[in-house]
């Protein structure tokens, strides 16, 4: 009997906003919130196949013909620079786990392809350097990304093959671990490293332009090849993740192929339409007190107004605590509405202390800067939780989540009818059951306001009668022209000359 191929599997995902406040120690890996918790050895294989992860996509894909060596899978909520000792603990665990693994045919890596260590501009890449000192050159190394990746050269030089997300809301993940495994499949039977190609835009995009249910990402995204075509095995396009202040930032194109010329000249071809598209990006943000006005216009009960706080989103490394849009929801008079999810363990804790129907004095948010003070309130515990549940939309179907302590607070003030959805872990507002947990029918809203930038669409745009984006302060700046950047590439424009001219 011919014996399986055997392929070592790991997963380590961050992505690192510089700009942000706080950084991930080792810890925050180790902890479930939004995502599993850390996962090692045969674990893997149970946990993830069910999940709508690139590495449960993967192994699905993979499991009937070949063997696993399942090493270790992490991720943390994205905020600033990855702690050293975070990095050097997980990465010798994925280095020493390769070196102890025997004979092995392949390695897949479900990264995220922005993380930003302490030590090194590079996470992903360092990673890499680290895997080949164990392996050699010659062992097939293929990697999933997020679309929000910084693609380096590094990735590329030292990795066979890299398949990348191509929605955003993120809804394809288990498609990319698919298609990484079908790249994987090419390179082995070509039986030597394939042609690739690596192109740099010369621009940054704000994640609130990268939106692929719009233009000019939709058309973009629609127009990559679905698999192999010929020669070209795989092309895929990187739109960046901006608030990353290194030297390789910004979109990329990768394209793998086992012929060399077949490879460059589809490279070129679609980097042509990425180029071509710089002009036809938009962000059409209101201000907060804009916003809400035209939300208590247009909003009603069973067709929401969506108001995106595209700046204070968790996961692009926001505090998700800032309360400008808040204030700017009671000062407005708005009714019927709510705002989620406000990270602020301190009030959890005092609602929970209190019970249900208590009113109390809280301090909400406002605690890292962006705003002159937390929102001083009187307010009323109308539902609590203890923030364990499972959510069922299109990016989290399936996923159990701990988000720890919760409360649903109604802000006392005759003039407006607002609720908070309170948690006391940090965590983007991109599913139903995330306010559902505490009692919050969204559809039964007349405005919902989200900390979140764009993957709060795939669950909330079909209910929503409109989605607005808010410009109020937030870590996940949108407006790249005004960040000062010290470590990006010379000649690279912060921001797309469509944005520039509106």
């Amino acid at each position: 009997m011919t014996a399986r191929p055997r392929i070592a599997i790991a997963g380590f995902q961050h992505e690192t906003n510089t700009f942000a406040p706080f950084g991930a120690s080792y810890d925050d890996f180790v902890r479930a919130d939004g995502w599993p918790e850390m996962t090692t050895g045969a674990a893997i294989l149970e946990v993830f196949p069910p999940l709508a992860i690139p590495i449960g996509g993967f192994i699905n894909a993979a499991r009937s013909t070949y063997d696993f060596v399942p090493l270790i899978w992490c991720a943390a909520e994205p905020c600033s620079f990855v702690a050293d000792d975070a990095f050097e603990r997980v990465a010798t665990v994925i280095c020493d786990g390769i070196a102890a693994a025997g004979g092995l045919d392949a390695i897949y890596l479900d990264l995220h392809g922005a993380m930003v260590v302490q030590s090194f501009e590079d996470g992903e890449g360092e990673l890499l350097r680290r895997i080949r000192e164990v392996t050699g050159p010659d062992m097939p190394i293929i990697v999933s990304l997020d679309m929000h990746a910084n693609v380096t050269e590094a990735m590329v030089a030292l990795s066979d093959g890299i398949a990348l997300y191509r929605t955003y809301p993120h809804i394809d993940m288990i498609e990319t671990g698919q298609r990484a495994f079908a790249l994987l499949q090419q390179r082995l039977a070509h039986g030597k490293p394939l042609a690739k190609a690596l192109r740099k835009a010369p621009f940054l995009v704000p994640l609130a332009a990268q939106g692929t249910d719009f233009e000019p990402c939709k058309s973009l995204y629609a127009g990559l090849p679905a698999g192999a075509k010929g020669a070209v095995a795989n092309i895929d396009f990187a739109t960046g993740f901006p608030p990353a202040d290194i030297r390789e930032c910004g979109p990329a194109l990768v394209a793998y192929g086992t012929d060399e010329t077949a490879v460059a000249a589809a490279a070129d071809q679609h980097f042509a339409r990425l180029l071509a598209a710089e002009n036809r990006f938009e962000l059409p943000m209101l201000a907060a007190s804009e916003a809400v006005g035209r939300a208590a216009r247009d909003g009603r009960k069973g067709a929401p107004i969506v108001l995106a706080d595209i700046q204070d989103n968790p996961g692009a490394g926001g505090t998700s605590d800032t309360i400008g849009l808040l204030k700017a929801m009671v000062d407005g008079g708005l009714r019927d509405s709510v705002l989620g999810l406000l990270w602020d363990p301190e009030t959890a804790k005092a609602a929970h202390d209190a019970g249900i129907g208590a009113e109390i004095d809280v301090r909400l948010g406002g605690r890292y800067g962006y705003d002159p003070a937390p929102y001083a309130a009187r307010v009323r515990v109308e539902a609590l939780s203890d923030g364990a549940f499972t959510c069922h939309g299109p990016i989290l179907g399936g996923v159990a989540v701990d988000l720890g302590p919760m409360a649903r607070l109604r802000i006392l003030d005759e003039k407006s009818d607002v609720h908070v959805a309170v948690a006391s872990i940090r965590y983007q507002c991109l599913d139903q059951d995330l306010l559902r947990a505490v009692g919050i029918e969204p559809k039964e809203q007349s405005v919902v306001a989200l900390k979140s930038t764009i993957h709060f669409r795939a669950d909330f745009a079909p209910i929503a009668r409109e989605i607005i984006m808010v410009e109020s302060p937030g870590a996940n700046f949108s407006r790249n022209e005004q960040v000062t950047y010290k470590n990006l590439r010379p000649g690279v424009r912060k921001t797309p000359t469509g944005l520039a001219a509106a």
